[in-house]
């Protein structure tokens, strides 16, 4: 018998997309570091890479990222 039982922080009815699994989860299953969420409908969460991918590009293009001559955004180095 367990000592401790293994807590999520989640609920049934937050939904999360697995990034290892690459799945939708009701309710956290794999750990924090592998999710995104979360989300309040199945279907959000199965666009959580749509979602993450039109967010980089936004902050890729961001004015304020580039604000001043020269800089290069961390990640980005030649």
């Amino acid at each position: 018998m367990a000592l401790f039982k293994k807590r999520t922080a989640g609920k049934p009815g937050e939904w999360y997309y697995c990034l290892e699994h690459h799945k939708v989860e009701e309710g956290p299953e794999c750990p924090a570091k592998d999710r995104f969420g979360p989300y309040t409908s199945r279907e959000e969460a199965q666009h959580a890479m749509d979602t993450a991918r039109e967010r980089n590009l936004e902050w890729e293009n961001d004015p304020k990222w580039h604000d001043r001559d020269g800089d290069t955004p961390p990640g980005r180095e030649a």
